[in-house]
Formats: structure tokens, sequence, C-alpha cells
């Protein structure tokens, strides 16, 4: 499928610095739990169920005000990469997701319920899979070992403004700049800053458990001291240092310490990866937008295809993903045709040729590609979203509805569900179920008023008494009772 970004909206967040946190639609916690007041006590650890609700709430806003990366593909691979990190992690007490942003500057940050975001800076500077996980692993322990939470408390001692609402914003300005952190005073920025910034303790503890977690996952521990190293050489040779040291500072110490860890684990060559190398061109090919990142993805090109086996195929995809953006498709099939009949499962050149067929209406190719597929790989989300959007452009509605129906139960918090689930209804006439599936979608990033209002529109427009206005109803009250319970943080 084509990579979907979320448009940031503009919107200055100042009200969230007096508000705490609600439980969203989908909040995995009992309905009834509360939040702490985070404006006055504050006085012990928050529960795993309140770090939950909250993280909930940040991604909300996150969703609505960054520009988030919503490409099945991508989402796909961290995913599953930081699953396999966090079934070697300690002390895991909650879900994790992980999630993608377009952002040019080298960052990563983790906050409340397991939720960790990449700025996609990270693909371009990374060399193997091991470096990328090595990040992945750090701000995982920050999540296993509690930082956030305890930092707050700190806080909550010498401040009487509503954190969790101030750390809303700070995520919110990590993931997009442009999203308000100016309208702040100096000094509210700068008690911003050292709120979001870890300790050294703190940086020291997700470096010491994350390599553990790196090695027991099967990647390279040197993965981390090598990934600061780049971080180091940042520094060194830009007047600027990388935005990623200002919130995970990086002392000598913190490096060669580091080093001393990885050193104690038994070697370990770890094989290229092709997914990680696919997912990297896939991020620099797709996201790049200014001189700089395409002149270094040029120099990428340029070692690839003097490069392994792996390299090269990689450095391919590359060139095809470019050719498909310049709408030059018979020269992106021509390349791509003999790499697919050699790895006829590879699921970054089904998804491809699936683009491809779409454009040059050979919807019927791409469904009977992506059929056989998922004959292979049956609960590929990859695969479903794809054969889900080609049936649709094969005018095969009904086959659409029943994939998109699974999709969106399964993965009830993806915004590509429901906003395929909308197109699908809009191409079948059927208005009232195009505007719940895009009540879901406002509702995942928090717009609950314009989600209630379309729920109304949709309860009306079907048959009194129905099952599908029962479940309109539902969910209107559903969304009103959290509406309700968010206005005591306002």
């Amino acid at each position: 499928m084509k990579l979907r970004l979320k448009k940031p909206l503009v919107a200055l967040l100042v009200s969230a610095l007096l508000s705490t946190s609600v439980v969203p639609a989908h909040a995995a916690i009992d309905i009834e739990d509360s939040l702490p007041d985070m404006g006055t006590t504050a006085g012990s650890t928050l529960s795993i169920n309140q770090e939950i609700a909250m993280g909930d709430y940040y991604t909300r806003q996150l969703r609505n005000s960054a520009p988030l990366v919503f490409d099945p593909l991508l989402s796909n691979y961290i995913n599953n990469l930081g699953q396999k990190l966090v079934s070697n992690a300690s002390s895991v007490k909650t879900p994790f997701h992980f999630y993608l942003v377009n952002n040019p500057n080298i960052n990563a940050f983790a906050y409340f319920g397991g939720n960790i975001v990449l700025h996609s800076a990270l693909f371009r500077y990374s060399r193997n899979e091991s470096e990328l996980a090595s990040v992945m692993a750090h701000e995982i322990t920050h999540v296993t070992q509690r930082h956030l939470a305890r930092m707050l408390e700190d806080q909550a001692k010498t401040t009487p403004l509503a954190l969790a609402g101030v750390l809303g914003s700070i995520l919110i300005f990590m993931a997009n700049p442009n999203a308000g952190l100016a309208t702040f005073t100096g000094s509210m920025a700068g008690m911003q800053q050292n709120m979001i910034t870890f300790t050294q303790m703190n940086e020291q503890e997700a470096d010491r458990i994350g390599i553990q977690t790196l090695y027991r996952a099967g990647f390279d521990p040197k993965g981390m001291p090598d990934f600061m190293q780049i971080l180091a050489d940042q520094v060194r040779y830009s007047s600027k240092p990388p935005e990623m040291l200002l919130t995970h500072p990086l002392p000598d110490s913190r490096l060669s310490d580091a080093r001393s860890r990885a050193s104690q684990f038994p070697a370990r060559q770890v094989p290229q990866s092709a997914d990680f190398l696919f997912a990297k061109m896939r991020v620099l090919t797709m996201l790049t937008k200014n001189p700089t990142s395409e002149n270094a993805l040029q120099t990428i090109l340029d070692q690839f295809k003097q490069g392994t086996a792996l390299e090269r195929s990689a450095a391919n995809y590359a060139l095809i993903l470019i050719y498909s953006r310049d709408r030059k498709f018979d020269d992106a099939r021509k390349l791509l045709t003999p790499m697919l009949e050699k790895e006829p499962n590879n699921i970054w050149l089904i998804d491809a040729m699936t683009d491809i067929d779409l454009e040059q209406n050979r919807a019927s190719d791409a469904v009977a590609r992506l059929q056989l597929a998922l004959k292979q790989r049956p609960n590929n989300n990859v695969l479903i979203a794809n054969l889900a959007n080609s049936y649709m452009h094969n005018k095969q509605y009904n086959e659409a509805n029943r994939l998109l129906y699974r999709y969106t139960f399964d993965n009830p918090s993806d915004p590509i569900g429901w906003q395929l689930m909308a197109e699908n209804a809009a191409k079948q006439g059927d208005r009232a179920h195009e505007l719940a599936a895009y009540a879901e979608d406002l509702a995942l990033r928090g717009d609950f008023e314009t989600a209630i209002r379309y729920l109304g529109d949709a309860s009306r427009q079907v048959k009194l008494g129905s099952n599908d206005q029962a479940r309109f109803d539902a969910r209107i009250d559903q969304l009103r009772k959290i509406q309700q319970r968010d206005s005591q943080f306002k």
C-alpha cells in the first residue's frame, strides 16, 4: 500500500498545561479506574492501569498533532522488532506499542503505558538492525523501570502544574516541533526540558538493562555503544547536537560504560536483516523531502549497489519505489518482476507490485497474488490491508467489507483500517457506515465531539431498531461517558 502520513494539525495545546488525562475509548483498563490528581498530590507511584490510561490519551494527541507514519509495512516491521525485544525484557507490566514519526532529527522517546515513538531519522543513521534495536531496547527499559512515573513524582514536589498535561505537550512537541512550544514562556520551556530529560542514573540503567535485553533477543550487544558513537560523532561534526542528546544525555562516561558492558558478552556475528534494509530504503525514499536527505539516500544507494546481495536487492527496491513515486510504473515493473519471481513471498516486493498493479488498472492481478500470499500467511496485517484495498479497486466491495471488519476488530487502534472501511462504504453509497468508520478514526485522534455527531447521523440513516442503530447508539453513549470523565480534568 502507498505510505500514508498523518498531516499534522498545528494545534497549540496550551490548555493541556492545566489538564490531566482521560481514558480513551479503547483503553485496556476498567472503566471505573480514575486517574490521580497530578496537579496536587502525585505522592505515590502511579498504578500500571493509570499509566496505560495516560498512555492511550497521549497517543490520541500524537495522532492528532504529529506527523505519524501510517504505513502497514513500516508499522508491522517496527512492532515485530519491538515485540521481539519486549519478549526478552524483564519486568514487563504493560503491553507495548511502537510508532514511527516523520522527523529528520535523530530521536526516540517512551511514554506511559508501553508506548514508544521512533523518529524516521533513526533509519538513516542506523547501519544495521542491532543499532536500531539498541535504541528500542533502551526506550523499553525506560518503560519497564518506570522512569517517567518517578520523574513525575519528583516534579510534583516542586511545581503546582498539572504535570500529566505538561508532559503531553512535551511529547507532541518532540514528535512535531511545529506544534507549538513557541507559545510557552522561556521559563516554562526550561521546566519542560528538565521534566523530560532523564537523569544520568536513568540513562545508565536503561543502557545496562537494555544491553541485556538486546543480547537475549539475539542481537549484537555492541549495537548500543556503536549507535552512541554515531551520536557522539554528530556532536563532533555539527554545531548543533542531535535532538536525542537533549533528552538522553551522553557524557563520555556513559559511552565508555556501554562499551565495557557490551564487551562482557560473548562475541556475536548477526546476519544482515533483509527486513531492516528494506525498511531503511522505504523510509529514505518515501519520507525524504529536502536536498540533504536526498543526498544521503544517493550515498547509501551507491554504497549498497557495490555491497552484498541483500544490499543490492535493497538498492533495487529503493529504485522501484522511486520509479513508482515518479509514476514510471513500466520501469518499476520491469525491475520488480524478476525480483518477485525469485522471492515470491517477500512482503515488501508484493506490496510494491500491488501498488503498481492498482495504478495500471490491473487490480485483478493484485487480488490473485495477495490471495495466494495470504494462504501462506493468513494473519498478516500487511497482506490483509493490501487485499482489502485491491478488492475495493476491483469493485469487490463485499469481499473488502469482510476483510475490513476482521481487520478493524483485530486492530481497533489502527487508523488505516477505519479509513479503508470509510472509503469502501462510500464507493457503495453506504453513507451510514461511511460516517461510522470516520467517527472511529476521529475518536482515535481525540475528536470525540465530531465523532459523536457522525455516529448520530449514521444512527438516523439506518433502519429504526436495527442492530446497526443499536451499535451506533451504544458507541455514542460510550464516547459521551469518556467526555464526561474528561471534563473533571480540564
